[in-house]
């Protein structure tokens, strides 16, 4: 079969590579119908996980069909159409018991990552039973691609692990896919100000377009923050980006009490202020996601409460990967968001 493989600091190639085959009685084997690249598949390349190894296949993000199962899967059969989940959970580990499946001491983010991912024409998904999901007939492929990564990331460690309320002001930073999934998934809550902040004036544009009530730079947002909230500051600030500025900027602008939730993937250290943070009471979380909401954002979907294609700015095929790529890297001169791959 043909695959992208990631072969070492810097370089990709889409090359012929071994059909993969079932290791366990959990396993399933899916034909990829679409796949997308994730802003953590640049990070692999350029070394920033290294946990990735030569060789690897990589991609996270993918519905298909399934084609072969294990002996003990029971949740699909052979025929599905089904979306992977970004995570894969054995189900009986001591994170995952708890719902931790993002930690899964067995799986978690393994996909693309601990063994080969699914941008390919196959590919193999451990853990079935806790992994796949079903597409219902009523939803196209596109339509529910999303919810395998940045849709549930943006709202489960996002929108719930940062508490997002009726009547909140809500300041995202970072205007990049898995920011704009936070912007959608944070309307289900009815925030009262939705403010979006990125450097890139046409990522801006694109989060007024999705729901944002305000899009601002950096320079822009304190000011900003300071007259929506008479000075109080923000009640959940998103940090979307993995540089330290802009997590130190969300420190920034939440109030007494709030919530900084962070999603970005962060490739070295961030400034803690702790002389600043220590008398206000705020709440810090980071994570990956489970996947466990995906059931209840497929039925937002279904209604048309989220619409997450909304986002899709390149279709490509899946030989036409490495061109996909070379795109979504230059976000800021070629407008991508989200690159998907056809198989």
């Amino acid at each position: 079969m043909k695959a992208l493989v990631y072969t070492g600091p810097g370089a990709i190639e889409y090359r012929e590579h071994p059909m993969p085959t079932l290791d366990a009685d959990t396993d399933i084997i899916m034909k990829i119908t679409h796949s997308t690249i994730c802003g953590t598949d640049l990070h692999i390349i350029k070394g920033g996980v290294p946990t990735v190894q030569p060789g690897t296949v990589l991609g996270h993000e993918a519905t298909g069909v399934v084609t072969e199962i294990g002996a003990s899967v029971r949740n699909v059969k052979v025929g599905d159409r089904i979306i992977a989940s970004c995570v894969s959970a054995c189900g009986y580990c001591r994170f995952c018991v708890s719902g931790m499946y993002g930690q899964c001491l067995n799986g978690g983010w393994a996909l693309g990552n601990t063994i080969d991912g699914v941008q390919a024409e196959y590919a193999r998904i451990p853990f079935a039973r806790n992994s796949v999901y079903k597409i219902p007939d009523t939803l196209s492929d596109e339509q529910v691609l999303f919810l395998t990564d940045i849709l549930a990331t943006g709202y489960e460690v996002g929108v719930l692990k940062g508490q997002v309320r009726p009547g909140d002001t809500v300041v995202i930073v970072g205007a990049g896919p898995v920011g704009l999934s936070a912007t959608l998934t944070a309307q289900l809550f009815s925030p009262r100000n939705l403010v979006v902040v990125d450097r890139v004036a046409s990522r801006r544009e694109v989060a007024l377009k999705l729901g944002a009530t305000h899009a601002v730079d950096e320079h822009e947002v304190a000011g900003l923050v300071a007259q929506l909230t008479d000075g109080l500051g923000a009640d959940v600030t998103i940090e979307a980006v993995g540089f330290p500025d802009a997590f130190e900027l969300a420190a920034d602008l939440v109030r007494s009490g709030g919530r900084i939730a962070n999603i970005g993937v962060h490739e070295g250290p961030a400034t803690l202020h702790l002389e600043k943070l220590w008398a206000k009471q705020v709440t810090i979380t980071t994570g990956i996601p489970s996947g466990l909401t995906i059931p209840e954002l497929m039925n937002s979907i279904s209604t048309g409460a989220l619409d997450g294609t909304k986002m899709i700015t390149h279709r490509m095929t899946l030989d036409e990967t490495e061109a996909g790529y070379d795109i979504f890297k230059r976000s800021a001169e070629t407008g991508a968001l989200k690159v998907v791959l056809t198989n």
